[in-house]
């Protein structure tokens, strides 16, 4: 319903939608799409989520471990896509079974969705090379951070507050995110009722790290789900460039609060790519 109030406002806005098996049949999903592609010739992106908090998943009567929701996630995704290239499928898996299924009308070949998951485990990158996808991660610091793994597209995460001035960043950032105590019983209370491995490496990583700019206050107060970088357009840019070489080529980034902050990212952004061969296969979501 959003990603539908969102195109008919916006002229060239691609909505990324997370999507959930616990919640809907494959079929429903390619449905919307092509809906939506057939209505207002409008592409929307799809985030494949495999899990979730444990509570809300018994709730489902979702009972199936870690690992086994990737496996159920490709069958997922494998039905979504062939629908949505138009084939009529027969599929008889471990989770999901259609006979002579066929999605119409068709979706235009311009308009199919890119594809994302989470990339933090072994099973989501698994996935991830399965589907074809750009699995996403939650970034290290750069010093600590790896390659990206050969044969799958990747990206991270990350929120980002940039000014000409250091100081100056630092003050907006402090600002949009003071400490919370409530916020960080919260944020210990979700620890025990989620088995998502990125929530335990970056939750590992709040409590080892404190160095600029890379800041995870706003993680440990619950006020967002990812890493920020702070400071000055040259250091933020030069952070995200380092993260680039390492085949990092999507950002997927934190909301910013208004227009404001997304044209002090940009500046950063623009900093970063200026005169790097990176500037045609980087990917800004």
């Amino acid at each position: 319903m959003v990603s539908q109030v969102i195109i008919q406002n916006t002229q060239a806005l691609s909505p990324l939608v997370a999507v959930q098996p616990a919640y809907m049949h494959p079929y429903a999903v390619a449905k919307i799409v092509t809906s939506l592609g057939h209505l207002y010739g409008r592409r929307v992106y799809l985030n494949m989520v495999a899990g979730g908090f444990k509570n809300d998943l018994l709730a489902l009567n979702d009972t199936t471990p870690h690992n086994r929701r990737y496996d159920r996630l490709v069958e997922y995704t494998t039905i979504i896509k062939e629908l949505l290239s138009g084939s009529v499928v027969s599929h008889e898996g471990e989770f999901y079974k259609t006979d002579r299924l066929r999605l119409w009308p068709a979706l235009q070949a311009e308009l199919f969705p890119a594809i994302f998951v989470s990339g933090s485990s072994e099973a989501g990158l698994a996935a991830a090379g399965a589907m074809e996808a750009t699995a996403v991660r939650y970034p290290r610091p750069i010093g600590e951070e790896e390659p990206a793994p050969a044969g799958i597209r990747c990206g991270i995460r990350v929120g980002i507050i940039a000014r000409r001035e250091e100081a100056e960043a630092w003050e907006v950032a402090r600002a949009l995110f003071p400490e919370d105590r409530r916020g960080q019983l919260t944020h210990q209370l979700a620890m025990k009722v989620s088995d998502s491995v990125w929530h335990r490496q970056l939750s590992r990583q709040a409590s080892e790290t404190s160095n600029a700019p890379y800041w995870l206050v706003p993680f440990q107060n619950y006020k967002t789900m990812c890493p920020y970088l702070v400071g000055s357009y040259e250091r933020v840019a030069k952070e995200m460039a380092r993260y680039i070489a390492l085949g990092y080529a999507t950002f997927i980034l934190d909301i910013p609060p208004g227009a404001e902050e997304l044209h002090h990212t940009n500046i950063a952004f623009a900093r970063a790519l200026e005169g790097e061969r990176w500037q045609n296969s980087c990917n800004i979501g």
